[in-house]
């Protein structure tokens, strides 16, 4: 790491509602943190970065993803959330060895770094054992990723961890001595890079006392709850957010996942509680979850942040989240105002706009992971994590708007230099990590889980 580094006349985006967007700006980092943004600035003996028709933005957040299943990327594109269940959680996940986990959130991250995403919410349901949970941790810790570790549960059997009621959701034995393991040997603090919530099931997965077992635990740890709610149309997803508020555990800061078919009711009580939102908006509308309801999020003031969810059926960068919640919300209230024979667009009600969509991936989503006062927006003394977009690619340029040309134009092919923490882990459009051991790993691991899987699935390539 470069003790002084200075990115030098980019268009900045900075995301913090003070400085705003600046059109040739500066950017001065120091150690881990960003020191000053503004134009001209000095900076003897700083490594210079030359951003000049750049776009300059705060590293992507990813506020949900399952990482462990990149191994098994795309084996699933046509499934819905029903079918999901029954292959991956049932036919792939008891195979996993701590080697697969590791390989797999290892080649995730890397991921997400080539992507510009500099923090990711690692949703790790797939602590069959405490290797597991180990190799987990370490898969994250190599790549120097920024990340929330939302320690889950295991899936040996799809039936006992899923709606089985004697266990626990989100440790391996009932006195929650694998969390306290967890919390004392990698997070002792809450400074670090990696951190650490409490991934769980929730009412209508398991009985009402193992509900208030993890809810209980994680208040003793003093981490925060991730949970999915209120997807696709099974019963057992429907009235969580009421069910918690009677049972007296609507806690701040809880992540609610999906929330496609909450009541008024529920929006209500996840304002009222301080709680979020992930929408995972491409996986959810393929896959028949329901809609990413921003719109109503934002009517109720909740914060919103983005999510890819799972490698197996979709791509997993921000890019695409954005492309999706945006094209979709706004078809959603299109059709809202054609259904109630309104005239035009003056008469379509709640129709989100770019700026809203970028901030949602960005300081919207450290908002969701609970980290917002460390990163998610270019703020003098947060942490350095920055990501430039190549300004003079060719779907990117000419640059009119440069929010638009993030969230409308840009790929993963633009992400030009990813910094996380002060270093740069992406220079010159290359990730600095090697990358061939990792991929012979993960590679490895798909093989073999492909192997345990059984009858393959029509379109799958033949293994030797």
């Amino acid at each position: 790491m470069v003790d002084r580094l200075l990115i030098r006349g980019g268009i900045v985006l900075t995301q913090d509602p003070t400085l705003g967007e600046l059109p040739n700006a500066d950017i001065l980092i120091e150690s881990d943190r960003i020191k000053a943004i503004g134009p001209n600035l000095s900076a003897d003996g700083a490594k210079v970065i030359d951003a000049k028709g750049d776009i300059v933005i705060p590293g992507f957040i990813d506020s949900h993803r399952h990482t462990w299943e990149t191994s098994i990327r795309t084996c699933a594109p046509d499934f819905a959330l029903i079918t999901y269940f029954g292959n991956i959680l049932d036919k792939f996940a008891p195979h996993y060895r701590p080697d697969d986990v590791f390989a797999a959130n290892q080649w995730g991250s890397l991921e997400c770094l080539n992507a510009g995403i500099t923090t990711l919410v690692d949703w790790s349901h797939i602590m069959n054992t405490p290797a597991h949970a180990d190799e987990a941790i370490r898969g994250l810790a190599v790549t120097g990723i920024r990340s929330v570790f939302a320690y889950g549960f295991p899936n040996t059997s799809l039936q006992d961890w899923w709606f089985g009621p004697d266990y626990s959701g989100s440790i391996l034995t009932s006195d929650g001595a694998e969390a306290r393991r967890i919390k004392a040997q990698y997070f002792n603090s809450d400074k670090g890079r990696i951190t650490m919530s409490l991934a769980t099931r929730g009412p209508g997965f398991c009985k009402p006392e193992v509900v208030r077992h993890d809810w209980e635990l994680a208040k003793e740890l003093g981490i925060l709850i991730t949970v999915h709610v209120a997807m696709d149309r099974f019963g057992y997803t429907k009235m969580q957010v009421k069910a918690l508020r009677d049972m007296n555990l609507l806690y701040p800061g809880t992540t609610y996942v999906h929330g496609s078919h909450f009541t008024d009711e529920e929006w209500g009580l996840v304002r009222e509680s301080g709680g979020n939102v992930s929408f995972a908006p491409q996986i959810e509308i393929q896959m028949g979850h329901g809609w990413a309801p921003a719109v109503t999020a934002t009517a109720y003031d909740i914060p919103i942040g983005l999510s890819s969810d799972v490698a197996t059926t979709a791509s997993s960068d921000q890019f695409t989240q954005m492309h999706a919640i945006f094209g979709s919300e706004r078809g959603r209230k299109h059709q809202e105002a054609w259904d109630a024979d309104l005239d035009g667009l003056q008469a379509s009600p709640g129709l989100i706009t770019a700026r809203q969509v970028l901030h949602w991936a960005t300081l919207g989503g450290a908002h969701v992971a609970g980290i917002a006062d460390r990163t998610g927006s270019l703020t003098p003394g947060k942490k350095a994590d920055v990501v430039i977009i190549d300004g003079g690619a060719v779907n990117v340029a000419p640059i009119i708007d440069p929010v638009a040309a993030v969230v409308c134009a840009a790929d993963v092919s633009n992400v030009r230099t990813v910094i996380v923490d002060g270093e740069i882990v992406k220079d010159d459009f290359r990730l600095k990590a090697p990358l061939a051991g990792p991929r012979k790993a993960v590679e490895a691991s798909r093989d073999y889980l492909v192997e345990k899987f059984g009858e393959p699935e029509p379109g799958w390539l033949p293994r030797a």
